[in-house]
């Protein structure tokens, strides 16, 4: 008689130890033999080794002062292995130092020329002409506008910049131009000696919600402002078309959502220092009233405006609210890290993005981290590979594909509901938590569509003392799922209405709580 045989379900570290042994996980190689090395493999560790200096690994001196590896030092195959590795350092010495390498023959002087109120002509051109070539040759997002054509763009701009009468006029042009390509990680800044004239704005805040400009904000209590009236006209002009003139033509935004905010929230009521704005506001009772309000420089105003980037508090029912505010600093995850033994013990935990417009992705995966037990792929990306060869030969360029993983942190992970709140505000380093978040497949995500825009900009310099960025890296879910140029979508969409915003509610954070209580 046959005895039918049990298959005992591997553990997650079984499960990692058997993709690992493959050779087939995609984690750093290096980690990986030191994994194995301090598991008593040597064979293995040699082979994650051998693997990562395949790929150019060549930090020699680390490798032998890293206690991990003490156990392969005795090996027959270490002083080879050393060898090979400082081979790698020398061959990447050497490539250094060409050309191709060396900033200045990128970011030379002659486009680093000073700020003028009118800079020359053949300044202005060189400036266009140079974000032209580096738009044409690095810019990783042209597929989501396959209408533009950088060369039409180029020849259309030409006599503009000519004619142009101010540098400040010039730089308007090629802001304009930036937008055209319809990315919120690619655009121009104006020389810092015209900030207190293009950049000031008031110390409120309006935001479009419900097809009307509503006063979500006011930050001096002098203004006679008041959260939640309709905004009507800017400087005697209908708000919709003062800002269809005057403000979106210069926005670079990725999505209709992200350049209604850009519109309606970030830039509308930017303009010069000195020069007030005249507002025509509606209360809720219908009430008509005209006022004037004055702009602040744009450090004045991010002072008052600015919040802590971690917030934590309990909410009935045992239910942890996190507001990650910006990645801009490690400061959030560092304050997570302290509050995680408290916010583990919550029924569930509801993670605030909403106003969050970036910075550094690894914080936010820091914090991600905290809520996976097993080795998890949450991320996909690709950059260009230009080779000049390959073109000459008639050769199809490839991009350079890459992918992360996250790997489970030492500390017990979190198993409670988990939920994120998004906007169109939430943008490039907080869709990053966004997008791992969804791939993870860990919780729900609710509110609005987020701005639809990420990726590794490069920043160039200008003639004049002026900026440019553009986008280099095309970001994606785990699985390829794109985002830019879409924004990713909530599982359950939630926006507030102007009735919720003039009675203080938050609309989506309610609908949280709401579905963790069970009801709908």
């Amino acid at each position: 008689m046959l005895q039918a045989s049990v298959t005992r379900a591997q553990t997650p570290a079984e499960n990692l130890l058997s993709k690992l042994a493959g050779g087939d996980f995609e984690i750093s190689h290096y980690n990986t033999a030191c994994y194995f090395a301090l598991a008593g493999k040597a064979s293995l560790a040699f082979r994650y080794l051998d693997k990562a200096i395949e790929e150019g690994y060549s930090n020699t001196s680390n490798t032998e002062k890293d206690e991990d590896l003490l156990s392969l030092h005795a090996d027959p195959r270490w002083a080879p292995m050393l060898k090979e590795m400082e081979g790698n350092r020398l061959r990447q010495q050497k490539t250094a130092r060409t050309f191709f390498n060396q900033k200045s023959f990128w970011e030379s002087e002659q486009f680093n020329t000073p700020y003028q109120s009118n800079i020359s002509e053949n300044e202005k051109i060189a400036g266009l002409s140079k974000f032209w070539s580096e738009v044409k040759y690095n810019f990783v997002n042209f597929d989501v506008a396959p209408e533009v054509n950088i060369d039409s763009l180029y020849f259309t701009y030409l006599p503009k910049v000519r004619l142009s009468t101010s540098t400040k006029e010039y730089y308007q042009l090629l802001s304009e131009m930036a937008a055209a390509l319809r990315d919120g990680h690619t655009n121009v800044y104006m020389p810092p000696a015209l900030t207190d004239s293009v950049y000031a704005r008031p110390l409120v805040r309006t935001r479009l919600i419900e097809e009307k400009v509503v006063v979500i904000g006011v930050y001096d209590k002098a203004l006679a402002l008041k959260v939640g009236q309709e905004v009507l006209q800017v400087n005697g002009i209908p708000v919709k078309e003062y800002a269809a003139r005057y403000v979106t033509p210069y926005q670079s935004s990725s999505t209709r959502q992200d350049k209604i905010v850009r519109g309606y929230d970030y830039a509308l009521f930017a303009g010069a220092l000195h020069e007030p704005i005249r507002l025509q506001v509606r209360d809720a009772s219908g009430k008509v009233s005209e006022q004037t309000i004055a702009r602040v420089k744009p450090a004045e105003r991010s002072a008052a405006l600015q919040v802590p980037a971690f917030e934590y508090r309990l909410l009935p029912g045992n239910i942890a609210y996190v507001a990650l505010n910006t990645f801009g600093n490690d400061s959030a995850a560092t304050a997570f890290a302290a509050k995680y033994e408290e916010i583990s013990k919550a029924k569930a935990v509801i993670f605030d993005v909403r106003n969050n417009g970036g910075g550094n992705t690894s914080v936010g995966w820091a914090i991600l981290r905290y809520f996976v037990d097993q080795p998890a792929l949450v991320h996909t990306s690709y950059t260009r590979d230009y080779k000049p060869t390959y073109r000459a030969w008639g050769r199809n360029q490839q991009p350079d594909l890459n992918r992360n993983w996250f790997m489970p942190g030492k500390q017990q992970p979190y198993t409670g509901q988990v939920i994120v709140l998004t906007s169109a505000r939430t943008f490039s380093a907080a869709e990053d938590f966004v997008a791992a978040f969804k791939t993870m497949k860990r919780g729900v995500v609710i509110g609005e569509a987020t701005g639809g825009s990420s990726g590794q900009p490069m920043l160039i310099t200008l003639p004049g003392n002026g900026t440019a960025r553009i986008c280099t890296k095309r970001d994606m879910l785990g699985d390829g799922t794109e985002f830019v140029g879409v924004g990713i979508q909530p599982d359950k969409v939630v926006s507030p209405t102007v009735s919720d915003v003039r009675k203080g509610l938050d609309t989506e954070l309610q609908a949280a709580v709401q579905l963790i209580s069970g009801r709908k």
